[in-house]
């Protein structure tokens, strides 16, 4: 079976998508049968970016991985039980799919509640939430005391995905592995970082969850997006000689994955 991992933040901006890809094409390039979905039916940033690479990749003649992107299938109406909901049958039906070929399946969630976010989450082995080291995105997970920084309650996010685990536990499934991940962290106002690790570290014992390292923020992310490369596609895009920030972002991915605890996977790049 399938191990899914699932990309989610209800607020937009975290750098969701660019981890979803770094994350599923480092994967693939250690030989595993990576499935995606893009739950962001509007935005569709996750598979925009694939797209980008398959048309890179033909276009120049590399011979460089990819993930498999796949869509929610067209579910007639008159297959639909009365109870049904359209949205539930169409992502059990490619997850059906998915689960027999792939190794792992990634899917990106989009950055506002919705009946497929929330069926996305509970369908998670492991839970990634990326977050910009800022008070601003720490209020979707909890409320603070803005004297004392000290936690007063859950916040909306955070109950959400507590009603995913609770819907995993009801079905007799594995826990969910929670990662909230500190990215797009920049090099300055290091009061700020202290204070937010701080009450990422007293939350993170409270409800349940790891605190990880994300990516820097880093111009190399925005640039790397159109034609739909990674930090560990550089060789093949003609670098020869990778700079130090170069190295230090795939150093950030090694760790970020070697953060997740995957099953069977050593990482090796």
């Amino acid at each position: 079976m399938a191990h899914i991992i699932v990309l989610g933040n209800e607020k937009g901006g975290s750098g969701k998508s660019t981890i979803a890809m770094h994350i599923a094409t480092a994967l693939v390039r250690m030989g595993y049968t990576v499935g995606t979905l893009d739950l962001d039916l509007r935005q569709r940033s996750f598979h925009r970016y694939i797209e980008n690479r398959q048309a890179t990749i033909a276009a120049k003649g590399m011979n460089a991985a990819c993930p498999l992107p796949m869509e929610l299938p067209r579910i007639a109406p008159g297959d639909l039980e009365p109870d049904d909901n359209v949205r539930d049958r169409q992502l059990l039906a490619v997850l059906d799919d998915m689960k027999g070929c792939c190794d792992f399946i990634v899917i990106d969630c989009p950055g506002s509640h919705t009946r497929l976010s929330h069926a996305g989450h509970s369908l998670a082995d492991t839970l990634i939430t990326p977050m910009n080291d800022s008070f601003v995105d720490f209020d979707l997970l909890a409320r603070i005391e803005p004297k004392t920084y000290e936690i007063q309650r859950p916040s909306i996010y955070s109950e959400m995905v507590w009603q995913a685990r609770q819907m995993r536990a009801e079905a007799g499934l594995n826990a969910i592995d929670w990662i909230v991940v500190r990215n797009r962290v920049g090099a300055q106002q290091m009061h700020n970082k202290r204070k937010v690790g701080g009450a990422l570290d007293r939350l993170a014992k409270r409800i349940g969850f790891r605190v990880g390292t994300g990516f820097s923020e880093r111009v190399i992310f925005r640039e790397l997006f159109p034609a739909g490369m990674t930090l560990l596609d550089l060789r093949e895009l003609g670098v020869e000689r990778l700079n130090i920030s170069n190295l230090s972002a795939r150093q950030e991915l090694r760790d970020l994955l070697a953060g997740l605890n995957l099953p069977e996977v050593e990482v090796n790049f």
